[in-house]
């Protein structure tokens, strides 16, 4: 079997020294013969991803945050190569979404014991996205982050908080299942997977293979209200918060006063103010578990935490 390997080398905020080999010797023992590549600049992922379909490839890995994942797997959809995923982001949130391990070696472990799985992926205006994309508030906090010169948790909330002082709600119109409605809102969000990343469950029963996207709308509130949506995405509970509307649909029209900022799996970009978005039923094959444990607020999010806390310690062991 034939990989390719493809590292973002500024990814995340560890260095990458040392993960061509420990990925190669790792896998070889399977049967892989990985070719190791890295970016350079936006667009490299796709253009290598797509280069290996082109050579027929049986997969291709991608060492990165969602970034390079969304970039890798846009030239895999609807192709026989599969995807592999070794989480090195700030957020990684659609490997947390498929239950695999934000620590690298266990990541690796997927590809090793895991056959491919069929999953969704959406677009919007013709545009690929595997995780979350969104108008309005989250979009905002992306291009904050963007422009931040360093990464990780704190930086984002750092943006967060920034971006929250001033931010004012827009108005939009929504057009799904055969309903419209307008009003203003503080975001909305279009779920293929169920969280940002960085265990941020913006639509924690979301599921990735089911043909429907999870729409999360928080409309505009007060000050405290609006900030306690937060305190809930963190905890699981979102969905219950007297702020929210949710519903799923394979395609969703958002309309908006004008063309503004969007983000595509928490990569900012402007997009117009016509968004057409659809799902696309099981397009994309990525080495993942079959089977995940269902979703339960608090005890979830509270064992996700943990596992952070502890690959956090161990990498401070590791340091010492």
């Amino acid at each position: 079997m034939k990989a390719r390997l493809i590292i973002n080398p500024i990814s995340g905020t560890a260095s990458k020294a040392g993960l061509d080999r420990y990925v190669t010797d790792a896998l070889s023992s399977c049967g892989w013969e990985i070719e190791v590549t890295y970016t350079q600049c936006h667009g490299d992922a796709t253009r290598l991803a797509a280069e290996a379909v082109e050579m027929g490839y049986d997969a291709v890995f991608a060492a990165g945050g969602d970034g390079t994942i969304n970039e890798t797997a846009d030239a895999l959809c609807g192709s026989e190569t599969s995807l592999g995923i070794i989480p090195c982001g700030s957020g990684n949130g659609l490997a947390r979404h498929l239950g695999i391990p934000i620590d690298i070696r266990e990541g690796v472990k997927v590809i090793h014991d895991e056959m491919p799985r069929s999953i969704d992926y959406a677009t919007v205006n013709g545009r690929k996205f595997f995780c979350t994309f969104g108008v309005g508030f989250d979009a905002a906090v992306s291009a904050a982050f963007a422009e931040k010169k360093r990464r990780g948790k704190l930086t984002y909330i750092q943006s967060t908080f920034e971006t929250y002082a001033h931010y004012e709600p827009e108005l939009y119109t929504i057009t799904a299942n055969g309903r419209r409605i307008t009003e203003k809102a503080f975001l909305v969000a279009v779920c293929n997977a169920s969280q940002y990343g960085n265990n941020a469950y913006i639509a924690p029963n979301a599921t990735i293979d089911d043909g429907l996207l999870d729409v999360t709308i928080i409309h505009a509130g007060n000050t405290l209200s609006t900030a306690l949506v937060g305190f809930d995405m963190l905890i699981g509970n979102i969905e219950k918060n007297v702020l929210i509307h949710t519903f799923r649909t394979p395609a969703i029209t958002i309309e908006r006063t004008h063309d503004g900022a969007a983000h595509l799996d928490g990569e900012p970009l402007v997009l117009d103010s016509h968004l057409e978005i659809s799902c696309h039923h099981r397009k994309l094959k990525v080495f993942a578990p079959e089977s995940q444990q269902a979703f339960r607020p608090i005890i979830t999010p509270a064992s996700a935490m943990l596992a952070d806390f502890k690959l956090a310690v161990n990498k401070l062991f590791q340091k010492g």
